[in-house]
C-alpha cells in the first residue's frame, strides 16, 4: 500500500496557527457555531460557480471510512454584505476576498480574530479565476488547519475536565499521557496493552494504546505489518460478545496509511474500518503507530467508536484528537 506523504503539512499548519493573527488585547467573547461547521464568506455569483464548487469538494468531501456519507465539514455560506458582528463570531471562517485592487494573492491564517477559540482563513485574489487556482493550491492546507483547530479545543476541554487518575496506566504502556475528559475509565490495563473507554448507551468513544517490539523486516510501518499486529493484539485482548468473537480489520475496504508530523513527533496514521469477527458489530478506527524513545518498540495509539443509531463523523473526532493530545513523560524520554 503506497504511503501518502503531506509534505510536512501538519507542520506547516501548526506553524501558521501558533504564529499568525494572535489574539487581540483584552477578553474576547465566546465562538458560536457547532462543532465541525465551516461559515464561507463569499459572494453568491462565487458560491454557486467553479470557485465554490471547489471549496465544497475540498471542506464538504464525504469524510473518509464512515459507514454512511457525512461531510467533512458542514458549509454555511453569507455574502460580504451580510457579513456583520453576529458571524463575526463563528469558530471557523474562510473569508473569500475578491477585489481587482488585490495587488497579491494569498492565503492569510489567523486565529481569535473576533472571538476564542476562533480559526479564521483569509483568500485574497484579484479575481474569481486567481481565488480558484489559489485555493486548488492551498485547499488542504486550509483544511488541515479547521481540523486542527477542531483537535484543539476538544483537547482544551479535555485538560479542563480530565481524568488524571488515567495517565498512570497509559505511562507504563507508551512512556507517554494522553489527556482524558471526564467520562473515560480504564477498562483493560496489561503490561503492554491498555483500553480506556467513555461508554453510554448508545455510543461508544475508545481509545487504545499498545506496544510491541520492533520487528525484524525492513518496512516496520507497511500497512501489512501494522495491521497483522493489530489483528494478533486485538484477538488476544478485545473479545466479543459471543464466545469466540473477537475484534479484527475489515477487509471490505483496504485500510490506507500517510506519514505525519506533529509536535515534532513523527508517526504513521493509519485509518479503516474495525469489526467483530463472528459478530455483526464494526466501525471506523484511526491510529498512529511510532517508535518508543529507546527505539526498541512499536506505540501504537488507536481511537475508534461504536454508535450504529447516530452519524459518527463528530464522535470519531472527538476520540481522535485524544490521540493528537499525546506527550511523552518527561522523566521517561530523558532516561532514554
Amino acid at each position: 500500500m503506497k504511503h501518502i506523504k503531506l509534505l510536512a503539512l501538519v507542520v506547516c499548519v501548526v506553524a501558521l496557527a501558533g504564529c499568525k493573527g494572535g489574539a487581540k488585547k483584552g477578553l474576547l467573547p465566546n465562538v458560536s457555531g457547532k462543532a465541525g461547521e465551516v461559515l464561507v464568506v463569499i459572494e453568491r455569483e462565487n458560491w454557486e460557480g467553479n470557485l465554490g464548487v471547489a471549496i465544497r469538494e475540498t471542506l464538504a468531501m464525504d469524510t473518509p471510512y464512515l459507514a454512511q456519507r457525512e461531510p467533512l465539514f458542514s458549509l454555511s455560506n453569507v455574502p460580504p454584505g451580510s457579513f456583520n458582528n453576529m458571524f463575526k463570531m463563528h469558530r471557523n471562517m474562510l473569508i473569500v476576498n475578491i477585489y481587482p485592487q488585490n495587488q497579491t494573492n494569498g492565503v492569510l491564517y489567523k486565529n481569535n480574530l473576533w472571538a476564542q477559540p476562533q480559526a479564521v482563513v483569509q483568500l485574497n485574489a484579484a479575481t474569481a479565476d486567481d481565488a480558484l487556482a489559489l485555493f486548488n493550491e492551498a485547499g488542504p492546507v486550509i483544511s488541515e488547519f479547521f481540523e486542527q483547530s477542531e483537535r484543539d479545543r476538544i483537547i482544551a476541554n479535555a485538560k479542563l475536565y480530565e481524568e488524571g487518575a488515567l495517565q498512570e496506566p497509559m505511562k507504563k504502556v507508551t512512556g507517554g499521557i494522553i489527556h482524558f475528559p471526564s467520562g473515560y475509565r480504564c477498562r483493560k490495563f496489561t503490561e503492554d496493552f491498555v483500553w480506556m473507554a467513555d461508554e453510554k448507551q448508545y455510543v461508544q468513544q475508545y481509545v487504545m494504546a499498545y506496544r510491541y517490539p520492533v520487528p525484524a523486516q525492513d518496512d516496520v510501518f507497511s500497512i501489512e505489518s501494522i495491521i497483522d499486529h493489530r489483528n494478533r493484539i486485538m484477538q488476544d485482548n478485545v473479545p466479543g460478545m459471543f464466545d469466540g468473537s473477537y475484534m479484527t480489520t475489515s477487509t471490505a475496504e483496504v485500510p490506507t496509511t500517510r506519514s505525519l508530523r506533529y509536535k515534532g513527533r513523527d508517526f504513521m496514521e493509519t485509518r479503516g474500518f474495525w469489526e467483530v469477527h463472528g459478530d455483526f458489530m464494526g466501525g471506523p478506527f484511526v491510529s498512529h503507530s511510532f517508535y518508543s524513545p529507546d527505539g526498541k518498540d512499536i506505540i501504537v495509539l488507536e481511537a475508534f467508536v461504536f454508535a450504529p443509531r447516530y452519524d459518527k463523523r463528530q464522535y470519531l473526532r472527538q476520540v481522535e484528537s485524544l490521540l493528537y493530545s499525546f506527550e511523552w513523560d518527561k522523566a521517561e524520554k530523558d532516561e532514554k
